[in-house]
């Protein structure tokens, strides 16, 4: 086995981290590979040299995308404002072009907007018919910002995160099964899985995968629960990003119940992980190659 190392400072991405190191060194034990899984923030603005850290260093194949559409887009126009300031390029006009600038190549991307159309649905319909009218009026007029803090004020800050994680289980199934696929996938590994901050959808597979291999409750908060002074350095920005969607600074936070709530109600729902994973469509033999791939013979 590698020896344990921990650090993988980046120069331009948060929340970055080893699963399997941070959960070893907490459990002071050996029970995961090491270099298999991590997690981060959005690696949108990944400098030359974290850029080679990830590929040569840490030999990364796949980063898994788990952001919706409306993120891509605000991603890719902060790239190209940074592109033209700095370079004065103004080439790159197109979202598509842009998103395409900000990948790193020689790394597969499986882009899969965890909360896509079911989920939406399952939010829209919790609108009164009055937000209802108002969300589909920004939208066809292409205010999509102001049509997403109408459920943002109406329902996600009512839900709250712990509640918007249930949903996710409950409505995001084909999406997480996608998701699954990717991990099931032995060539795909060494994988990295994030989102915006790399907090909450990306702990909620990360969850996943480590209910899956045995890791306790307890560890697994502390890996989440790790992702909020991971980042402090962009809480007063995403607190802007948040605000502008109606949300409180409660979701620029990791709630410590988050982990022992999605837990439970699995449980409770479903029996324990394995059975929600194959009532989504993971296959026994999915489970079995993640398990092999995530924990040590040792």
């Amino acid at each position: 086995m590698a020896a344990e190392n921990t650090s993988h400072e980046l120069d331009n991405i948060l929340n970055f981290r080893d699963v399997s190191a941070y959960i070893n060194r907490r459990e002071q034990n050996q029970h995961l590979r090491l270099g298999q899984l991590y997690r981060s923030a959005r690696p949108d603005s990944a400098s030359s040299a974290d850029k080679q850290k990830l590929q040569n260093e840490l030999g990364i194949k796949t980063i898994i995308d788990l952001r919706s559409k409306t993120e891509h887009i605000e991603a890719a126009q902060k790239h190209a404002k940074r592109v033209q300031a700095s370079l004065a390029v103004t080439a790159l006009t197109s979202d598509d072009r842009t998103a395409e600038a900000i990948k790193i190549p020689g790394i597969d991307y499986a882009e899969i907007n965890l909360n896509g159309k079911g989920f939406e649905r399952h939010l829209v319909w919790q609108l009164s018919y009055g937000n209802l009218a108002s969300l589909v009026g920004y939208m066809l007029f292409g205010y999509r910002l102001q049509g997403i803090s109408i459920i943002g004020k109406n329902v996600l800050q009512k839900r709250g995160l712990v509640g918007l994680g249930q949903d996710t289980l409950q409505h995001s199934g084909p999406e997480i099964k996608q998701v699954f696929d990717v991990l099931a996938n032995p060539k795909s590994y060494p994988v990295l899985v994030h989102c915006t901050q790399g907090k909450d959808r990306t702990g909620l597979i990360v969850m996943l995968v480590l209910l899956l291999c045995g890791v306790s409750t307890e560890a697994i908060t502390d890996d989440y629960r790790k992702s909020e002074p991971e980042l402090e350095p962009e809480f007063e920005e995403r607190m802007k990003e948040i605000a502008s969607i109606g949300l409180d600074e409660s979701f620029a936070r990791c709630p410590p119940d988050f982990v022992e709530e999605t837990v439970s109600f699995v449980n409770e729902q479903y029996g324990n992980v394995e059975k929600y994973l194959t009532g989504i469509g993971v296959s026994q033999k999915q489970i079995d190659t993640i398990q092999t791939i995530m924990m040590s013979k040792s």
